[in-house]
């Protein structure tokens, strides 16, 4: 064998191959694309009324949405208000200590305000909280 053969062997084997290394970053970058949970926002437009003592509200919240035109959304699902306690309660199921969260647009009316809540709490809602602005 020639030193010059001994050489270029040597190059040959120091060399890495990073074809299986690319491969593997387009497959966890697939895997992290296909089971992250995206949190999509809803495009119902809501003016929600002012309060001075609001608080930050939990991430994992349910959320219940009123617009304008008394139409309630559960999750971002339109539901119809007689059916508010079945969709809570079916949501709360899975986690019984989430708080919900009734974000209801400031024109909405009272009383039916009053029965989104009251069809929370009989969902088995323990913590109904109103979403406000602060000013």
């Amino acid at each position: 064998m020639k030193l010059g053969e001994i050489q270029r062997g040597e190059r040959e084997a120091s060399a890495i191959d990073l074809a299986p290394l690319i491969d593997m970053i387009f497959i966890l970058l697939i895997f992290f694309m296909v089971s992250a949970k995206f949190t999509e926002e809803l495009a119902i437009d809501i003016e929600r009324p002012g309060a001075a003592s609001g608080e930050a509200a939990d991430t994992r919240t349910l959320r219940v949405l009123v617009d304008a035109q008394a139409n309630v959304f559960v999750d971002g699902q339109p539901v119809p208000l007689w059916m508010v306690r079945t969709r809570v309660a079916d949501a709360l199921a899975r986690a019984p200590q989430r708080p919900v969260l009734v974000a209801a647009d400031k024109r909405v009316e009272t009383g039916t305000l009053v029965q989104v809540i009251d069809g929370c709490r009989r969902g088995g809602a323990k913590d109904v909280g109103l979403d406000v602005e602060k000013p």
